[in-house]
């Protein structure tokens, strides 16, 4: 199916190789992209293999994916193992302040379809979105929600198209949740999150690092000896929890759920309600998925210079509107910093317009973490492909099998080893070995 062209609103490029229509900054970036796709290829053994599998079995062969993830280099990297198995990918980012321009330079000159830039404003980003819909996409592979909203919403007519999708992320997760609950989502989603492989790693060892990465490249400070608050004790919430107290910070966590709490109470951090915690801290991170965590009730109580991040999927964790109406001035204090001058004298600080603190103002997750998740993101595709007669509508867990499948390749990857249960053994459990 040819691409049909949407209204361009602010992207500055577009560019045309054979029957590809992109939409990106400037294709002379491509050679600074492919070597950033190249490093993380060498690092993502799990995804390298899969790719491997996929050439050879072409599983996506005559369908067209629409993906919206992070565009960075890994997950341009999980772009090219789908176009290994024969899809006919149309790519978009998943946040304005995500997008590395050289990586979505680098697929374009590789021939996919791609619709993305730093920088751009909403109006530009849903116009982007739309681009990947219109190809009529079979599967979708969505980070957050946004695809699959857009799809229920403006491309209905698009829906008999769709075989089902993936979702990357909990923000995603409890919007497809609460459309099946209504009895509104048309077609079956995995939920990739919710995977061992994906949660128990990404969210925890993924954030936990690259939230710090971001913040420590962005500000040049030391974390050392501060107060770091940390809102929400998820997976998520863990990871940035246990990195700060690695690195010297003083952690304080705040939480709703009772039994989150008393875990990061005997896990040897300070709870408090955030009321009393903004007082405190000198940083702070939000990692809740929901909306209005930090508000004008806390701005004004909080110490001059203290620092706000989100690291949440949505820019809602840190009330931005309300911070820039109670600032009496705004200026730039550092390249993705910005300084709010309150009534009282006091300036807070927040990084990336407080969205998304380890992509927004860092390269997000390692490579050997993103390894796993792409590699679930990957095989759950190829699962919606390979029984798409049989799954109905709704969200559904990745198969128990292909966890263990992505976990025991990266297992092998890294030289380890592990037993397996003997057939005695096996009996005595009731399981099959």
């Amino acid at each position: 199916m040819q691409l049909r062209r949407v209204k361009i609103f602010c992207l500055n490029l577009m560019f045309t190789g054979g029957n590809t229509v992109s939409r990106i900054k400037d294709i002379k970036l491509a050679p600074s992209g492919e070597m950033k796709i190249k490093w993380v290829e060498r690092n993502m053994p799990v995804l390298r293999g899969i790719g491997e599998d996929f050439r050879r079995t072409k599983p996506f062969a005559g369908l067209r994916v629409a993906l919206s993830v992070h565009l960075e280099a890994k997950t341009a990297y999980l772009c090219r193992v789908m176009e290994m198995g024969g899809a006919e990918m149309y790519v978009t980012g998943s946040n304005p302040l995500s997008t590395q321009d050289d990586v979505a330079a680098a697929l374009a000159a590789g021939g996919m379809q791609v619709f993305a830039r730093y920088g751009c404003d909403m109006e530009e980003y849903e116009s982007c979105l739309c681009s990947v819909l219109e190809a009529a996409p079979n599967i979708i592979i969505d980070d957050g929600g946004d695809l699959v909203h857009l799809m229920h919403t403006k491309y209905t007519n698009l829906i008999p198209e769709v075989i089902g999708g993936c979702e990357e992320t909990t923000t995603g997760i409890h919007r497809l949740k609460a459309m099946d609950r209504a009895g509104e989502l048309r077609f079956p989603m995995v939920m990739v999150n919710e995977a061992d492989c994906k949660h128990m790693f990404d969210n925890r060892y993924g954030t936990g690092q690259s939230v710090w990465d971001g913040i420590m490249r962005t500000t040049n400070l030391i974390v050392a000896g501060k107060y770091v608050v940390v809102s929400g004790y998820g997976w998520c919430g863990k990871g940035v929890s246990l990195r700060a107290k690695g690195l010297g910070a003083k952690v304080i966590v705040t939480e709703t759920d009772p039994v989150r709490a008393l875990e990061a109470v005997m896990d040897g951090y300070e709870v408090m309600p955030m009321r009393e915690a903004a007082k405190i801290g000198d940083m702070f991170v939000t990692v809740t998925g929901c909306s209005g965590i930090i508000t004008a009730e806390h701005f004004e109580t909080m110490k001059d210079g203290a620092i706000l991040t989100n690291a949440g999927h949505f820019d809602v964790e840190v009330d931005m509107a309300g911070l820039e109406k109670l600032a009496v001035e705004k200026y730039d204090a550092r390249h993705n910093i910005q300084g709010y001058v309150l009534p009282n004298g006091k300036t807070l600080f927040t990084i990336a317009e407080g969205r998304l603190v380890n992509l927004a103002a860092g390269d997000g997750h390692p490579a050997e973490i993103m390894d796993m998740s792409f590699a679930i993101q990957a095989l759950s595709a190829e699962y919606l492909a390979a029984n798409r007669s049989s799954l109905k509508p709704g969200v559904i867990p990745v198969p128990r099998e292909l966890d263990e499948a992505v976990a025991r390749r990266k297992l092998s990857s890294m030289g380890v080893e592990i037993d397996s249960l003997s057939r005695e053994q096996a009996d005595y459990l009731g399981v099959e070995d």
